[in-house]
């Protein structure tokens, strides 16, 4: 029978498990014995018989030599059945190897599962000790069965708290994604917030420049007197650029009445 490794039992429950298997192996042991006894008659008998037989033919074969010659055939059968009583024996003989064998590992197989039950033999004698002290058991199954219900409701309790372990950290990770993204949101905005101080900082130096030189461009015109001064920076760009329109276009007339005018006074004193 095949040893089996029960781990996950509790001490009684193997001790009482390996009693029954030592009971079957007990079991199986007496069977084998009483197989064994019954074929080694039978082997006997047949040895017997082959002997008698054997004793039969010697002096079949002296008192008939001269009638088994001339019946080689006969002779030649009875020998092939003497020969097939052999080899029957041989068979037996090996089965018998056998046999011994399969008693030999079967006994050892006892003494290991009595080893066993011994180990285990002073749980089962705590647990009637238990069984005598405890009013609300009335068998040892009843104990088993009472730890086997706590070890359960244990490893449900067990599940539980890591399911909500798992949750806590999963929580946590999000609370961490969180704040890194609060960190890189905050960043940003003191980004912008410094960014918009800075433009509207280059915003006012732009209309304070804008506004001089549309006061220097007036004082040249002498509009603001009349018109009444402008307010607007866009418009005080639009007259700041006609302005200059005007002055360059002043300035190309300029340039092309000086070129006429040394174009016309070279052209005389070549005459």
């Amino acid at each position: 029978m095949p040893e089996r490794e029960d781990d996950h039992l509790t001490p009684a429950t193997r001790l009482l498990e390996k009693r029954r298997e030592m009971a079957e192996v007990e079991q199986a042991l007496g069977a084998q014995k009483e197989e064994f006894q019954m074929k080694m008659e039978s082997l006997q008998q047949r040895r017997e018989e082959l002997e008698r037989k054997e004793f039969q033919l010697k002096e079949s074969l002296l008192k008939f030599d001269k009638f088994l010659k001339e019946n080689d055939s006969k002779r030649a059968r009875a020998i092939k059945k003497a020969n097939d009583e052999r080899e029957l024996t041989k068979s037996k003989d090996k089965e018998i190897s056998r046999l011994k064998v399969e008693t030999e590992l079967l006994v050892k197989q006892k003494e290991k599962l009595q080893k066993k039950m011994d180990k285990n033999v002073i749980y089962h004698r705590y647990l009637e000790k238990v069984l005598e002290s405890a009013e609300e058991f009335h068998e040892i199954r009843e104990i088993i069965a009472r730890y086997d219900t706590l070890t359960t409701t244990h490893e449900d309790k067990n599940n539980e708290i890591l399911g909500y372990n798992n949750q806590l950290s999963g929580l946590q990770t999000r609370l961490d994604k969180a704040q890194s993204e609060a960190v890189k949101l905050e960043s940003w905005w003191t980004h912008i917030k410094n960014t918009a101080a800075k433009k509207t900082l280059l915003l006012g130096r732009v209309k304070m420049a804008t506004h001089n030189l549309y006061q220097l461009v007036s004082r040249h015109q002498k509009s603001h007197q009349e018109e009444g001064e402008v307010e607007d920076t866009n418009e005080q760009l639009a007259k700041i650029q006609q302005y200059i329109q005007d002055l360059t276009h002043i300035t190309q007339e300029i340039k092309r009445a000086e070129a006429a005018a040394l174009s016309y006074a070279g052209a005389s004193s070549s005459q």
